[in-house]
């Protein structure tokens, strides 16, 4: 908070104090939770006076799980003095912009004081590396002289020198910055390091499980802390783990923290490196494995088919197993005990099916358009429209064979696509109406390429999906102000009326029809919703 410049000196005294304050409470609740995790009353009750007897030959259960305590502990004091001083940083920036030169110079000493704290923390916890060490003390050096630079500013109202000073603060600033990014990443690396280590090392199935879960937190806090932790080897010490039947209770575990990490092109990289591919093509089509560790294996296919990934280096070892891969996703599909697995095994499929067209001829010949259509009638299965999506997904990419209709038909699957043309969110969730939204448009495009077999149009005729579509078109609350839906439901009506131009009245005709598809969407992309 600002305050004139005749008490700046009082203000910033109080400013430590509050500073010392906050870090002695950090301090003291750490301690406090740390106890929670060392003692449980009705342990202690139960055990009061007994002695503990020790196996020699076991390792030291409680010798390693206050090791791990201190670094999970290090971790979250790391990464929340981290964005404290990013945010004073973000704050000293934005000030200088505006010349506030005694913000600038309050907000400075709050970053010293922050990032002198942080290294003494952190250097009483754990001894740096050298590298790290010369970081800190250039760090340490260039905040000294940020304090001094940015004070000089306070004493003068010559707008040159200003002018001048705050080009020098900007560039101070910036360095500072910089040096505290690479400060905090080889901190992270360094504790990172040690995690890994206590993977590949420690044949204890509760310290690796707790290694693991501390890895899994880390990947929750963005892409660049996951581009860390695959290049530090992170990839390499899970597939460890799921190659080996003594840690079978872990596998599922691994996987998932293994999905997380490789959501960069890193992790994916360092999958590859290792055959990874090979070892998640062996879990999923092992029929003794649990259904939840196959379902984590699809969880990773699916993270590495993404189509948001740019590097397609990895596709080549996956084309090799292929028809395994795809066979054993259908079948979990099939025998999915809740909507979450089937969710990650179809989604999985859905991006597969994207980049390779032989996978879609697999699929077809292994009746995957009857499985998909039944368990969109199954709500223990398909319960959201998430699951909804990646099933229209599959069907759309499938729809461009021509064996997909017959299976279609067969399966009655016109009704169904018309199920999901009506499906609409059932909450004001943003994510779960975009969701719904994908569901609208890619049934539409399902149904207009499936629609140029004359059986497909007939049936779809029949059940009315033409006044379905006309009132997509038309109303736009109808497909959430879409326009994707709006381009489909178009493109749907334009291949029907093709096949049947009876099944389209007049006003229709002339509206949505007869002109070019970019006029037809002018006109109902600017409808009012009173006009319908």
């Amino acid at each position: 908070m600002a305050t004139p410049q005749t008490s700046r000196q009082s203000s910033y005294s109080s400013i430590s104090g509050k500073i010392r304050c906050v870090i002695q409470v950090d301090s003291v609740q750490r301690w406090m939770e740390d106890l929670r995790h060392m003692t449980e009353v009705e342990c202690m009750c139960v055990l009061q006076s007994k002695p503990l007897g020790v196996d020699e030959d076991a390792p030291g259960e409680l010798i390693v799980s206050v090791g791990e305590q201190v670094t999970r502990d290090n971790l979250q004091a790391l990464l929340k003095r981290a964005l404290v001083v990013s945010t004073e940083l973000g704050k000293m920036f934005q000030r200088l912009e505006k010349r506030r030169w005694q913000r600038v110079h309050s907000t400075a000493l709050r970053v010293s004081a922050h990032v002198r704290s942080l290294i003494q923390e952190y250097s009483t916890a754990r001894s740096a590396p050298a590298d790290m060490q010369k970081y800190e003390k250039s760090l340490l050096e260039k905040c000294m002289e940020l304090n001094v630079i940015t004070e000089r500013c306070l004493h003068t109202e010559d707008e040159y020198f200003l002018k001048s000073m705050k080009e020098a603060i900007h560039e101070i600033l910036t360095d500072v910055s910089d040096s505290f990014s690479h400060m905090i990443d080889m901190a992270l690396a360094n504790e990172i390091q040690i995690l890994i280590h206590q993977i590949e090392d420690s044949d204890n199935v509760f310290a690796i499980s707790t290694a693991i879960s501390n890895l899994l937190s880390l990947t929750q806090d963005g892409p660049q802390l996951c581009s860390i932790i695959a290049k530090e080897g992170a990839v390499v010490a899970l597939l460890k783990i799921c190659r080996q039947d003594c840690f079978s209770s872990l596998y599922a575990h691994a996987l998932r923290t293994l999905a997380s990490i490789c959501c960069v092109e890193d992790g994916i990289s360092q999958l590859e490196e290792v055959d990874g591919i090979l070892c998640l093509a062996e879990i999923l089509t092992d029929g003794e494995c649990a259904e939840a560790t196959r379902a984590e294996a699809a969880a990773v296919m699916a993270q590495i088919t993404s189509p948001h990934h740019s590097s397609t280096k990895h596709l080549a070892s996956f084309l090799e197993s292929m028809q395994d891969i795809v066979t054993a996703l259908i079948s979990l599909c099939a025998s999915a005990s809740c909507g979450e697995v089937f969710l990650l095994a179809s989604a999985a499929l859905a991006n597969i099916t994207f980049f390779d067209s032989m996978a879609c001829e697999i699929l077809l010949q292994l009746n995957a358009v009857p499985i998909l259509l039944q368990a969109c009638r199954d709500r223990q299965r398909v319960d959201t429209p998430y699951s909804k999506d990646q099933v229209v997904t599959i069907l759309a990419n499938l729809s461009v064979l021509e064996q997909c209709s017959v299976d279609v038909l067969e399966e009655k699957g016109v009704e169904q696509l018309l199920v999901l043309l009506n499906e609409k969110p059932s909450s004001s969730s943003p994510s779960e109406g975009a969701a719904c939204e994908r569901v609208q448009q890619k049934a539409a495009v399902t149904l207009a390429r499936l629609s140029r077999d004359p059986l497909v149009a007939q049936t779809a005729i029949q059940l009315r999906a033409v006044p379905r579509l006309i009132e997509l078109c038309r109303s736009p609350a109808e497909r959430n102000n879409s326009d994707s839906v709006l381009v489909a439901c178009l493109a749907a009506l334009r291949r029907l009326a093709s096949e049947c131009p009876d099944s389209i009245g007049l006003s229709d005709h002339q509206q949505l029809i007869k002109p070019r598809l970019v006029d037809s969407f002018l006109l109902c992309s600017n409808m009012e919703e009173s006009f319908v």
